[in-house]
């Protein structure tokens, strides 16, 4: 009975939809998050009668045919790359992207990776690196003397030395646009790196045409909406429970089967 086969394909495309519901609940607090969204395509197709085969008797054709589907299976798990709401975090080394566009890191491996997630810091050398400790690019070394550190809304950071009114410019974030970003691989940490799907990335600077503003003192929080993973969640819960009925039901109806023979 193929229904068995159909319906455990639909209970594995839903426990799978559950896992990526789960990851999305589960950071709804991180910083530059993506919500992902899981895509899902029916499998082949049995013809039991093909449709345009010749009618009864020669006479014209069938016009519709028997096909049977075999089940469903994940087709992709796509990231929704939407703006996250901007929240004011005081710290003059947090920086949000409003708009599109990427900051670009040095990758351990020495490859560049790209992230959403603005929440940089100095480390010892004065340098602006991530959390993790990575140099953003390109580096930008903030003097020890330094008594503050401005960025604009073009990414240029100033500092203001001493007691000095004049301030001095020490960079500039480069940010780079993807033509297909939903294709970028995702590394964890907030990081991303190009993949054959993603393209080339395209260089620019907070401000230029298809570049969004950097905001001084933000962070670019999740876009992840609670109210429509638990929504989501709860339709995932349904379909599986609906699939495992379907089982249940094609086992009794071969019970009677089994029952009639014996």
């Amino acid at each position: 009975m193929r229904s068995l086969a159909i319906a455990a394909t639909g209970m594995h495309a839903q426990a799978l939809n559950m896992e990526v519901i789960a990851n999305n609940i589960a950071n709804i607090n991180t910083t530059g998050y993506k919500r992902a969204r899981a895509e899902f395509t029916d499998l082949l197709y049995q013809a039991e009668v093909e449709a345009g085969a010749p009618a009864r008797g020669g006479e014209g054709t069938i016009p519709e045919g028997a096909e049977i589907g075999l089940g469903v299976r994940l087709g992709a798990v796509r990231k929704l790359h939407l703006q996250g709401a901007l929240a004011s975090t005081g710290n003059k080394f947090d920086v949000a992207l409003n708009g599109r566009g990427w900051f670009q890191v040095a990758g351990a491996d020495g490859e560049t990776n790209y992230t959403r997630a603005g929440a940089f810091s100095k480390n010892e050398a004065g340098q602006i690196v991530t959390l993790a400790g990575d140099l953003v690019q390109p580096v930008m070394t903030v003097p020890q003397d330094a008594v503050e550190t401005i960025i604009n809304e073009e990414g240029r950071v100033f500092a203001r030395i001493g007691g000095q009114s004049d301030l001095q410019e020490i960079g500039q974030f480069a940010l780079v646009n993807f033509v297909n970003e939903a294709g970028l691989e995702p590394l964890g940490g907030n990081m991303f790196r190009e993949s054959p799907a993603s393209g080339s990335p395209a260089s620019g600077a907070a401000g230029d045409a298809g570049f969004g503003t950097i905001q001084q003192g933000y962070l670019e929080n999740s876009n992840v909406d609670p109210v429509k993973e638990i929504t989501e969640l709860i339709s995932a819960q349904r379909a599986y429970e609906m699939n495992s009925k379907v089982i249940q039901a094609a086992d009794e109806m071969l019970g009677t089967v089994s029952k009639g023979i014996r």
